[in-house]
Parts: structure tokens; sequence; C-alpha cells
């Protein structure tokens, strides 16, 4: 052994709970979970640079699988790994190797980076026998090291602002691309968490109207040695190897423990704006990917408790995710991370919720996709947590994993159906009238059955993955060749419409399309029942260039560019309008499904179909392909919505007009004499709302562009009335369903 390693160190024996590095006032406990290592040993660092640790102290203590000892003379600041011995057996799917320092999987903070080699992996890279064959050589000098953190902070009475999933509007965001590029904010603060906090940044969520931020993940993470190799790196940060620390590089202040400071503080910041805070995260999988990843956590410690492998040949690994391995949640201990994790974030660092990436995967158990796995029922029973907001991106890429729809009470889902609804409708595709009127009223058709509610619908056009607003209608093909993957990564189903032109042109005509087409997609998605999320830079209209996987590219692609042009500038206050006006409207954001029926007690029915000709909309029309013209009524006064005192909530009657038709459509307005209307949105016009409404009596012809919608408000006359067909109706001609096309359709 070497002499920095005969240090001596006072030790006690310690405690097996809490897992992690706890600072205790009087020392720090050191407590590591590994069900068959045969020995642990910690290693102390003097500073982030150094290349070995100045003493390992054997962890000789160990209580129900917990290792654990007590170090009086520790304190906060201390940077720590662990190296954890037992058999190097990948066949038996065991991968110990004590020459490689291990991160804490609980640790709070982790200072420093991977300086890839062939170190930082366990096997002998380039063997014939590929993994099989131990890398003995030490890895100590380029791996990150794990920070002892004092968790004291004045919190200056935090209140969380508890917003109402139904009245929510999020906001997705990425820590670093948000502030990079924007001189609004001090230059030594941007691009980082602290920028969140800034006046700038909480006077624009505030004006935006937005009431949660979602961040894309800010758990610790690697960046892969393939991207590094290609002078790239992973910029949305979906490979996480800390699940309890903030990810050091977005810190301002520092990675000893600032970072944790850091962003406790921008929560503070935000919340006292009455914003909340949202995380993306990533505990369906792991930075240390296949068999043939690195060794710098879970994988040295105890492979078979922290990865699902498989049972014929624990040497690989079941991958749900694409990424190499899929987190192990059916070991109890694995189990426990997470949830130690979540209730963590919620209770220490007073986040909002979460949103999981590829959720399906955690509920996955040796059968497929179980509704009743231990991770939902969990989480249903916990004080804490239940009590959050859960969203689940409702997929993983193993067998049966489209789940939309499927998930418990208490979630939330990214609505992939409403997307893809709304697109292929703006798009022109045939048939897609019936399911646009499941996507504006909700979903209830994806959500009404298991008892859950219209905010159980994460509604989105675009979000960080895939196409931005601008890109999608402004492309036919992804463009990813900067990824270095000879644009094969990425998605090629974008139901994507460059209008007549591949990328930028000059056209007017096409460039007046495309500016309408934004302007029809976010119109939808704040007018449509449900949670609407807006994804960063979409609000004024950015492009990636037709990148539509720019996880890589931390660069001008991905940056936000504050600098807007007119049109810009306009798009901008459209959405703040846009925004606002669902704010300030009830109507718009139901926490119950429209019956759309007679309510019981009343003859007010709470929402209403026409066709352009002043009708219902008849069975017919509804299976109809060629229909892509439709009004809505949405009643103002219905009195199924109460407030917490129990009164009826009230507003407005308006009707909303949409036609994916190229060619403009006269629309009847319904309603019976004497009632008048008010068209006060028009997405025809470069700002949408108009500066001057336009009255119209009920039985007028609306002037309905081709590929446009238009909002009226019911401003004269009972609302009674207005919910009736127009007393001036006429007949609408369409095409006739053809026996083939009954066919096709199954009918």
């Amino acid at each position: 052994m070497r002499g920095a390693f005969m240090i001596s160190v006072k030790a006690y024996l310690g405690y097996p709970y809490p897992l992690g590095a706890t600072w205790m006032g009087n020392g720090v406990n050191f407590a590591l979970f590994s069900e068959t290592a045969t020995s642990v040993e910690l290693c102390l660092f003097d500073n982030v640079d150094a290349t070995e640790e100045n003493i390992r102290i054997p962890v000789t203590e160990h209580t129900d699988q917990v290792w654990h000892v007590f170090l009086p003379d520790v304190r906060p600041g201390q940077l720590y790994g662990f190296r954890v011995a037992g058999p190097y057996d990948p066949e038996r799917g065991l991968r110990f190797n004590s020459s490689k320092l291990l991160l804490d999987p609980y640790a709070k903070a982790i200072a420093g980076e991977v300086s890839w080699a062939d170190e930082m992996f366990g096997y002998v890279v380039g063997s014939k026998d590929e993994d099989l064959t131990r890398d003995f050589r030490d890895d100590a000098w380029g791996v990150p090291k794990s920070v002892v953190i004092d968790a004291a902070f004045d919190w200056q009475g935090d209140k969380r602002p508890g917003i109402q999933l139904h009245s929510s509007v999020i906001y997705e965001l990425h820590v670093k691309g948000f502030s990079k590029l924007w001189p609004d904010v001090p230059e030594k603060l941007r691009g980082t968490y602290a920028a969140l906090g800034t006046p700038a940044a909480i006077d624009y969520f505030k004006q935006l109207g937005v009431t949660a931020i979602e961040l894309l993940p800010v758990h610790a993470h690697i960046d892969d040695k393939v991207l590094i190799d290609r002078g790239l790196s992973n910029y949305w940060g979906y490979n996480t190897i800390g699940f309890f620390a903030p990810h050091a590089q977005y810190s301002s202040s520092g990675q000893m423990g600032e970072q944790v400071v850091e962003f406790k503080s921008i929560v503070r910041s935000l919340h006292a704006a009455g914003i909340e805070v949202i995380l993306d995260v990533v505990y369906n999988h792991t930075a240390e990917g296949n068999h043939l990843g690195p060794t710098l956590c879970f994988r040295g410690i105890d492979n078979l408790a922290y990865y699902r492998l498989q049972p014929d040949n624990p040497r690989f690994y079941l991958d749900f995710t694409g990424t190499g391995n899929t987190f192990n949640l059916l070991h109890p201990r694995t189990l426990q991370l997470v949830m130690d994790s979540l209730r963590y974030w919620v209770l220490e660092m007073h986040v909002d919720g979460f949103r999981f990436d590829l959720a399906v995967s955690l509920g996955r158990d040796h059968e497929g996709v179980n509704k009743l796995h231990a991770f939902f029922e969990i989480i249903h029973q916990d004080p804490v947590l239940s009590q959050v907001k859960l969203i689940a991106e409702p997929w993983d890429v193993g067998e049966g994993g489209y789940q939309v729809g499927n998930f418990p009470v208490l979630w939330a889902e990214w609505n992939g159906k409403s997307r893809d609804t709304v697109r292929s409708f703006w798009k022109g595709d045939e048939g897609r009238i019936g399911e646009l009127g499941y996507r504006l009223t909700g979903s209830p058709d994806l959500y009404q059955h298991n008892g859950r509610r219209p905010y159980a619908s994460i509604n989105f056009v675009t979000a960080h993955d895939g196409f931005t607003l601008s890109d999608l209608v402004s492309y036919n093909e992804k463009h990813n060749q900067l990824n270095g993957d000879a644009n094969n990564d990425g998605d090629n189903n974008n139901l994507s419409w460059n209008c007549g032109v591949e990328g930028p042109t000059d056209d007017p005509q096409i460039n007046a399309l495309r500016e309408r087409q934004r302007r029809n997609f976010l119109t939808t998605l704040f007018l449509s029942q449900g949670v609407p999320m807006l994804a960063g830079g979409d609000d004024w209209g950015r492009s990636q260039n037709g990148n539509n996987n720019a996880y890589c590219q931390d660069n001008e692609i991905s940056w936000l560019d504050w600098m807007h042009d007119e049109k810009q500038t306009q798009f901008l206050e459209l959405t703040r309008k846009l925004i606002w006006f669902r704010n300030a409207h009830p109507v718009f954001r139901r926490p119950k499904f429209f019956q759309g029926r007679r309510i019981r007690g009343s003859e007010i029915r709470d929402v209403m179909w026409f066709n352009p000709g002043g009708s219902e909309m008849s069975e017919e029309e509804w299976a109809s392909p060629f229909v892509r013209c439709i009004g809505m009524l949405l009643s103002g006064d219905a009195i199924d919505v109460l407030s917490f005192e129990g009164e009826p909530i009230r507003d407005d009657t308006f009707l909303l007009l949409i036609n994916a038709h190229y060619e403009p459509i006269p629309f009847v307005l319904p309603g019976q004499e004497q009632i008048e209307w008010q068209l006060i949105l028009d997405t025809m016009g470069p700002n949408g709302f108009l500066a001057e409404p336009k009255k119209f009596a009920s039985g007028d012809d609306v002037h309905l562009g081709g590929r446009a919608l238009c909002l009226l408000q019911l401003v004269s006359g009972a609302q009674a009335q207005a919910r009736e067909e127009s007393w001036k109706k006429r007949h609408v001609e369409f095409p006739p369903i053809t026996a083939e096309e009954e066919r096709a359709r199954g009918t």
C-alpha cells in the first residue's frame, strides 16, 4: 500500500441509515448498500484534481446489507468515493472491481467530470474477450468525486404556489440553453441555475403567463465517450449518474456543495413569484450503458441489484430504454433509492413535481407493463409524493411500450395522441375530425374511463425532442447531419409539413402560410382542455435548422437567441395574449370533462358541435374522412364546475371555428335571432387577436379563411339561446363515404 494511504483517521461504527453521506453536526456518517460485496473501502480526497485518495478507510461494519462508518473529524466539503470488492464474473452478473473509484448513489453533490480513458471501464478495452477480462488499473485520477454537503438553508418561509394542475401552463426549458445568450442576465450567470432566479427571467415568466417551468434533467449526468470523441456532448442530460445531486456544470457558484445552495435559491425565488418548478427525471436507466459501458457507480457497487439483467444470460442487460440498460425497480433497495431521491427533491429542494422520462419502463415487471407495479403503489400511498405533480412520458422502446391513457389515477401524461392528432389535422390529413374533437375536450376517450380528469392530459405540439414549432412548418424531413450519425438518429415520423419548400425561403406566400400554421398550432394548444405545455423558444419561433434530435448540440443550435426580429416579437405577443386569455377564462381549463348533453337539473349543454351550415354535426359528418371544418361551442354558464365554496364558476360562452381546408369556408353562426357574437381572434391576421373585435348576428356568415381558426365570444342575448342550431342554417354538401372507405375504417 502506498504511503498516502497510511494516514490514520478516527473511525466509529456508524449507522446503516440514512444511506449516503450525512453531516450530523459532530461528524459525517457514511452508509452504502451492497448485497453481494465482500468488502468496502471509503476513499477521501484533498481536492477535485487529486490523482489519488489521501486515505482509504476500511468499512468493516455492515447491517442489513448496508456498509457503514462514522468519521467524527470529517466536515462538509469533503470529497469522497468508494471502492467495492467482490467477484468479477460478468457471466453471473457480477462486476466488482476495486480498482475503480465509485460515486456514492446517494451523493448530494458531485464534483468534477469524467476524463475519458480506457481505465474508466471495468474490463480491458479492446480485449478479444470484451468485458470478460478485468482491468486492474486505477481510475481515481479521471472520475468525478462525491461531496459531503451541509443541508442547512434559509428558506425564508418559502411557500409552494400550490397551483391546481388544471390551471397550470407549463414552460419546458433547458437550464443552460435558456439563458446562455441572454444579454439581460449578468454574463457570469448565463447558462446557470442562478440565471433562472434573476429579475429578467422571473419577469419573463410572469409576463408570458406560465405557472410552472419544467427543467430538462438537472440530476448529475455524464457526457458519453462516443459523443466526446465526436466533439459533442450529452446536452439534454438524459444520462444520469447521480439521482440526488444537481448537475455541477450548471452552477455559477461552485461544485463543492454550492450547486445545492444555488438550486435551492432559485426555487425560493421562483416560488416567491408564484412559479412552480417541475423536474424532468430519468430513473429508467443510468449513464453506465450496456455490458461494454463504464464502471462509475451502480455497476461496481451491486450490478445484480441495480440493473435488469437477462435471466438466462446475466452478462447482458435488459434494455427497454434504448440506452443499454434498465434500472431495476424490482429490487427493494433500488426502488427505495428512487423514492428517497424523489422525496429528497420535494422535501429538501422544494420542487413541485416531476416529469418521468420513459415512465413505462418504471412499471415493468417480469411479465411486462404492470399498472399494479410497486413503483405506482408506493407513490400512491406516500403522503409526500402523492401530493405533487406526477407527469409520465407514457412510452418506452420495449414491447407494449406505448401506454398513452393507461397510467393510474394521480398521474398526468404527455399526450402523444394529442400532439399527433393536432399536427396531422392542420397538415390536412383526412379523417381526423372525430379524434380532434376528443383532443379539444381533454381526451375523455383516454382518461375518463378510470376516474381521471382532463388535466391528466398534458397537451403539447412540440417539446425538446423533435422539431421546434418553426421547423414543424418548414421541414418535411429531419436534418440531423451535425449529430455525427449520418442522419440516422431522430424520429422519421414527424407529421410535419414544409408548406411547399424545404427549409428557409423568400417566398412571401409560403412564409405567410407557415406563420399562420404556427398561430393555428398555438391557438389550438391553449384553447384545448387539459394542461398546455410550451417548449422554450417556441413562444417566439426559434429554429434548429431542421434538427429534430439536438440532444448533443451544446451550441447556438439549441441555445435560445434573445435577439428577436419584428415577426418573432409579434409572435411572442400573440403567445402571451393566448396564455393570458386562457388564464382569464375558466371555460378553457375545466377540471371536469364536458358531458356533451343536457346537464342533470339543467337545460345547459356544456359543449356543442356545429358544421359550417349552422347545424349540429351529424354522425355521418363525424365519420366522413373529408370533413376538416368544425365549430365548437363552449357554454360558460354550465353549473357542474364549482368554486371551493360550492358556487358555480361562470364564464362567457365562446364559439371556436376551425378550418383545415386549404380554401376559405363561410360559416353560419349558430343560435336564435337576437343573438350577437363578437369575433375576437382570427389566425388569418398576423396578430391573431383583433385590435377591434367585429360583431356578427346569429345566422350571419363568418368568413373562415383557408387553414385558419376563429374565436367568437357571445356578447348579446341569453346564453341558452346561443346553444341552438342557427335560425338561418343551410344544408352543407360533402362527399359521401364510399363502400371501400367504410371497409377501410372498419365500419
